[in-house]
């Protein structure tokens, strides 16, 4: 026998094992996980179109100012003057392309109650500290912002660390605090949305949204993309959820200074993530958590996200599941890992079994026999035939939600430069779900048995599900990486000299544009 023929009685021999209950359960099963994220989707879509066109309406019925606040007669100075004052806590880290448009974001809110800025930074050396208190200064008295330099944490990760130091500094007077990832754009009318909320029922413990990840083109980029999509269903609630997502949370100030609940307790000692040990309080006391259907930013990928810096993020996705606060947390976190194991290799292996398929069908006809000549085969085509429809059907679905989620976007900040579906690339959005897929379980496993991660230059040690020990080890490159995974954000001086130049550039990029609207 030649080697093709050996090839060939191997592939109809696969086809043939292919073809029993078990396997055909198999398929069957990725298909439905196709038909449940489809379904997903669409009602995720469903509440932010809902949102959209009741935003719309409004702006068609005379409230231009609709994308700030429902009801017009809110932006009346008797209204404004009594609104509750905020802090904005944003724990700061590195200095990369996309920062200075964030910041400016969320820096210029058209929020009309009393409003502070506290941007904490570990120490002068970052990178951070003079992009951002250039920027500051730029603003002049026309908001109220300060630098704060926080020092090394020592019992919880960094951004934990720096967040209760911002807490510390925070007005006396303030009734909310607004935690904000660096990397997300804001929209003018978002913090007093979420205030409004809050307002609206004191009940709400923590209030929070998602971001709409805008991918670089890159594959790592697109898994980025892919990894978040099917997360965003639980946010897309228009309300109550079950889910925290750290880079947008608005609490009581009074939750944080008599340390209600154990909240500042519960992330000062041995606290690795933010929302996921909030979310633990929130569960353990039964509090409201909400997200509202304007809570979707922006979120920029790094124009050269690469496989490496994927691989270190999902690693940092993953390690969140070894950390917990209380027992039931931790029960809840193991079944969450082999619930989100099985069904990634679930919705996988279904496309493996495909090829085989799909090529057994080729050599046949390449052979000039009839697929319908061969049981196994032809019944296998059919499978193929059910997979990639169900396939097609949720990426649909996705496309749709992506579709509204960047028009919200669009009509909640009309002054930013609008957001396109255009430079979406389906085809490595389908590559990226396998390929994303494929890697989490074997990723899940890693961060299983290290128990220790590297995030932003420092390493973490587990123990209990609490941070138990930090390295800060110099020298080595595994301790520090030049760039966090996402932003690429430049994490040391030595890069100072990139750092100042794409400062410059966009400081007078944003110099010209201010200076153009001028004689306008």
């Amino acid at each position: 026998m030649t080697l093709l023929e050996h090839f060939d009685l191997f592939l109809f021999s696969a086809c043939r094992y292919l073809s029993y209950p078990f396997a055909i359960y198999v398929h069957y099963q990725g298909c439905l996980i196709s038909l449940v994220l489809a379904i997903g989707w669409a009602l995720a879509a469903h509440i932010r179109n809902k949102e959209r066109k009741r935003i719309k309406r409004s702006m068609d019925k005379g409230n231009s100012f609709a994308f700030l606040c429902h009801d017009i007669n809110q932006l009346e100075h008797s209204n404004q003057v009594n609104l509750p004052r905020v802090t904005v806590i944003m724990p700061l880290k590195g200095f990369g392309e996309h920062n200075l448009h964030n910041w400016r974001s969320q820096l210029t809110s058209l929020y009309g109650g009393p409003l502070e800025f506290l941007l904490v930074v570990e120490s002068r050396d970052d990178p951070a500290y003079n992009a951002v208190s250039e920027l500051i200064s730029e603003f002049g008295s026309a908001i109220d912002a300060k630098v704060i330099v926080a020092g090394l944490s020592t019992t919880c990760s960094q951004k934990i660390h720096n967040q209760l130091v911002g807490v510390e500094k925070m007005h006396k007077d303030s009734k909310y605090v607004l935690f904000l990832d660096d990397d997300v754009r804001l929209h003018p009318g978002t913090i007093g949305s979420l205030t409004y909320e809050m307002e609206k029922n004191p009940e709400i413990f923590i209030q929070t949204g998602y971001p709409l990840d805008l991918p670089s083109g890159s594959l790592g980029s697109y898994c980025i993309y892919e990894y978040h999509m099917p997360c965003s269903m639980g946010f897309a609630t228009g309300g109550k959820t079950f889910f925290l997502w750290g880079g947008c949370m608005m609490m009581h100030a009074v939750d944080f200074r008599k340390d209600n609940y154990g909240v500042v307790s519960s992330l000062r000692y041995g606290g690795y993530s933010d929302d996921m040990t909030l979310s633990a309080v929130a569960g353990a006391h039964k509090k409201l958590v909400s997200s509202p259907p304007v809570a979707v930013f922006p979120h920029p990928l790094a124009t050269d996200l690469n496989f490496a810096r994927y691989w270190n993020y999902l690693r940092k996705q993953t390690f969140v599941l070894e950390s917990y606060t209380f027992k039931v947390n931790q029960i809840m976190n193991r079944a969450l890992f082999v619930v989100h194991c099985y069904l990634s290799w679930g919705f996988v292996a279904p496309f493996f079994m495909a090829v085989v398929h799909v090529v057994a069908a080729l050599r046949l006809y390449m052979n000039g026999q009839s697929i319908e000549e061969n049981t196994y085969v032809y019944g296998g085509v059919r499978l193929v035939g059910l997979l990639a429809g169900c396939t097609l059907l949720a990426l649909f679905s996705m496309w749709n939600l992506t579709r509204i989620e960047v028009r919200l976007c669009n009509i909640l900040s009309p002054e930013a430069p609008p957001l396109s579906l255009g430079s979406y690339n389906w085809c490595l959005v389908f590559l990226a779900m396998l390929v994303g897929n494929f890697l989490y379980t074997i990723c899940a496993i890693r961060s299983h048995f290290s128990q220790s991660i590297n995030w932003s230059g420092i390493r973490y040690y587990l123990k209990d599900g609490k941070v138990s020990r930090i390295e800060r080890t110099q020298g080595t490159q595994d301790m520090h990486p030049v760039f966090t995974d996402l932003a690429r954000k430049y994490l040391y001086g030595k890069k100072e000299l990139a750092y100042k130049g794409s400062h410059a550039n966009n400081h007078n990029k944003g110099k010209k544009r201010r200076q153009t609207k001028k004689y306008h």
